[in-house]
């Protein structure tokens, strides 16, 4: 996947353990997200979800990348090529820093990530939220994502998976 056609507003590029500090500074600032999903981030919880894979899929289908503004992160996502089927991305993580906030970046990102998975032959997108995070809910609410009806308990917090078609 060329991630270098996702977007002509920011720089798009795969992220690795260089850039660890920089995403950690990021998600640092997301704390009502780590009050619904903790652990609290750290560098080993930010290595940890950079090699993170659901089950029968390897790294070639894993693309952790960030959104630059300038020489700035301004998000972070975590996405999963043909899962659960091959007709199906999976966001496993997309956090916004707090400074683009609540003025339709996020919003954006995703709907130039939904028209650029089309176009690759996507025809839908999954993701989950942590029930209860009504900051989460909105979003993906607002972004065009429902409810499957299927949720799973971690243990720590059930996940709400939800999809679009696009």
């Amino acid at each position: 996947m060329d991630l270098s056609k996702l977007t002509n507003r920011y720089h798009v590029r795969l992220l690795d353990r260089t850039d660890i500090e920089t995403i950690l500074s990021l998600c640092r600032k997301n704390s009502l997200y780590y009050q619904f999903c903790p652990p609290a981030a750290s560098e080993q919880t930010i290595i940890h979800d950079m090699e993170a894979l659901p089950p029968n899929k390897d790294l070639s289908d894993k693309y952790y990348f960030g959104f630059f503004e300038d020489d700035s992160l301004i998000a972070v996502m975590d996405l999963i090529a043909a899962f659960p089927d091959e007709k199906t991305a999976f966001i496993g993580f997309f956090m916004t820093d707090t400074s683009v906030q609540n003025r339709g970046i996020g919003s954006k990102i995703i709907e130039e990530l939904c028209s650029f998975l089309r176009t690759t032959g996507f025809s839908r997108v999954r993701l989950g939220w942590v029930k209860g995070n009504p900051q989460a809910q909105h979003f993906w609410h607002k972004c065009g994502f429902a409810e499957t009806g299927v949720s799973y308990d971690t243990g720590a917090y059930t996940v709400i998976v939800a999809q679009r078609a696009i």
